[in-house]
């Protein structure tokens, strides 16, 4: 069969017997129907027809009536959500008009409820999820699914995993293993706890303590210890401190305000203009107190993640400043001086009385008040939903790369700040808005890369090694990852391959993009093909049972693609199913179950279904 063909990779044998031809095209697997390989030239007449509509401007869809719900009946809620829904499809609308687009048709109940699980669970929905999805009132439907998202458990899990990889990156010793475990387990309680941006931000940037404390708040302490930088030679670590901490200096700007100082290290900043080198110099004097305790693991040895503890030590660099190199070769002095804002040329500056990690405290303080502080994590929000944020990249706002959208972002950063950073409110705004409703189809004025920024269709994005790897496990019902020690060791093992391969060595945030080494490793993979043919509790086994041959089609496509097969899917899909190959011989055939197991395969190794759309 299919699978035992492209197994062998013998290139002879890579034909569908059942239902589908699967080709790797630029990188990418895609799924199309035997009888859309080919195609011939429509008669004259037809052609007339589809050049005169190409020639008429798409309409302007109408919107879906929906009905906003909040999860209390305290009415200033509902007002509040209503105003915020309101406010950004006013804002977004005005733009398309402003640049004459229509934006592209509205997401069919399918396509919302696999996108929004994708989003806020970071998974694909369950068959069971879906239907009692469709069984809520039409009108309400999509807004009730967004509060019962946010309500589950899977939510702060997945933000968790996705805040640990920003904060930490996939690489390195921090990037996997135990110490990337303790911060996500510190994060899950956070976003638990729905605790307010500003507190999360306090705890990463001011932690101490042991790092494997997820109850105090020592293993928040793991970013910073993530990146200490550079050792300062043991004669000078009384004015400089044991570390350079510059590392950390450029995590904190980039991530919590969307600015990378680091382009101010060595000169002056080439694209902020109110950036200069001592201000790069003036955010690290905070952090040139900060003491490890303790040793990590080397990495290319025996990874024994013992005890990590941060402390700031009071005794050094008394005097809150750091010396720095201009490029001439001068050497001047900066104090512990935080970012301007606007047109200042000079920030906050740190009293002389702080000490201690009082001055990391001092610095999470001037950083959740920097006025870029809620438009960064707002424009970082957005990216994660939209596939891009109004400034893109989400964290290189400078004097060059201005907002598409600077008044949907400034409002939005406004009301996010109001209403106490709370990141639940903010997710119901923007998953609740039009935009996010729309279809990822593009139409003749917003199918330029460049109109992307307008957010007048749905950007397709590639999922995240672990939104994979969980959607697998949703679709397959792995039998390994039933168990919360099996499903982590499979995880563990799974995503180390993986980003082995197609992860981020430099810890820097792009997007992950499957390959034809990634489509191979779906292929070929031993476990999704045991989860595949399991014959109890297997996903195939159990879309099967007890149903018709149609109806345990639409099962998988249910299953794998959150969506029922179209007319012709279905008459192809069975079409095929009658097939006989000569070259199969008689116990291919005795397994009635291969040619569902075939297709689920096809279907798992799908664009439509490695894609978030």
């Amino acid at each position: 069969m299919l699978r035992a063909s492209v197994r062998g990779w013998r290139p002879e044998r890579l034909r569908s017997l059942l239902v589908m031809t699967l080709f790797v095209l630029g990188g990418s697997v895609v799924v199309m129907g035997l009888s859309d390989v080919t195609s011939a030239a429509p008669p004259k007449g037809e052609a007339k027809v589809a050049k005169a509509k190409e020639e008429t401007l798409p309409k302007w869809p109408d919107a879906p009536k929906l009905t906003l719900v909040t999860k209390s009946s305290d009415p200033q809620e509902l007002s509040q959500l209503t105003e915020m829904v309101s406010t950004i499809n006013k804002l977004n609308e005005a733009k398309w008009k402003e640049n004459k687009i229509v934006p592209s048709r509205y997401a069919d109940d399918f396509e919302f409820i696999r996108r929004a699980s994708l989003d806020i669970l970071g998974r694909i929905a369950k068959p069971e999820e879906i239907r009692a999805f469709l069984k809520d009132p039409k009108d309400k439907r999509r807004s009730m699914l967004i509060n019962r998202l946010l309500d589950s458990d899977e939510y702060p899990r997945h933000w968790s995993n996705l805040w640990a990889n920003w904060l930490l990156s996939r690489a390195g010793v921090f990037g996997r293993g135990t110490y990337h475990e303790y911060l996500a387990t510190w994060l899950e309680d956070q976003f638990g706890q729905n605790k307010p941006y500003t507190d999360i931000v306090k705890g990463l940037i001011a932690a101490k303590g042991e790092n494997n404390d997820t109850e105090k708040g020592g293993a928040a302490a793991n970013f910073i210890l993530a990146h200490l930088g550079e050792n300062v030679p043991p004669a000078q670590r009384g004015e400089e401190g044991q570390f350079q901490m510059v590392p950390i200096t450029a995590r904190i700007t980039r991530i919590f305000l969307g600015t990378q100082v680091q382009c101010a290290q060595c000169h002056d900043h080439p694209f902020y203009s109110n950036i200069k080198q001592e201000h790069f110099w003036g955010v690290n004097a905070f952090l040139r107190q900060v003491v490890r305790e303790g040793q990590p693991p080397q990495m290319g040895r025996m990874m024994a993640f013992g005890k990590l503890t941060l402390k700031d030590d009071e005794n050094a660099v008394k005097d809150p400043m750091v010396f720095y190199e201009k490029r001439n070769g001068v050497i001047l002095t900066a104090k512990a001086e935080f970012l301007p804002s606007g047109e200042e040329k000079r920030g906050a500056r740190l009293p002389v009385e702080v000490s201690g990690v009082r001055r990391r405290e001092k610095l999470a303080d001037f950083v959740i008040d920097h006025p870029q502080f809620p438009k960064a994590i707002v424009n970082r929000m957005w990216g994660v939903f939209f596939g891009r944020g109004f400034v893109n990249p989400i964290d290189d706002f400078n004097d060059q790369n201005q907002p598409s959208n600077p008044e949907l972002l400034e409002e939005l950063s406004a009301r996010f700040k109001h209403y106490n950073y709370d990141f639940k409110k903010l997710i119901r705004w923007i998953c609740n808005s039009n935009a996010y409703n729309l279809s990822c189809v593009a139409n003749k004025t917003n199918d330029k890369p460049e109109q992307e920024a307008l957010f007048s269709r749905m950007i397709m994005k590639s999922m995240s090694p672990e939104q994979l790897f969980e959607s697998l496990m949703v679709a397959t019902k792995a039998e390994a990852a039933e168990s919360k020690d099996g499903k982590k060791k499979l995880k563990d093992q799974w995503l180390g391959t993986l980003i082995s391969n197609f992860g981020d060595d430099e810890g820097n945030e792009v997007n992950f993009n499957g390959t034809v080494v990634q489509a191979l490793l779906m292929m070929n993979g031993k476990d999704i093909n045991e989860a595949i043919s399991r014959k109890d509790k297997g996903a195939v086994a159990l879309a099967i049972k007890n149903r018709s041959e149609q109806a345990a089609i639409q099962e998988l496509y249910l299953t794998a693609l959150n969506r029922l097969p179209t007319a012709r899917e279905v008459s192809v899909i069975v079409s095929q199913f009658r097939f006989r190959d000569p070259r199969l011989t008689m116990n291919d055939y005795k397994n009635p179950n291969r040619r569902y197991e075939d297709l689920f395969w096809a279907l798992l190794n799908s664009n439509e279904f490695l894609l978030n759309h």
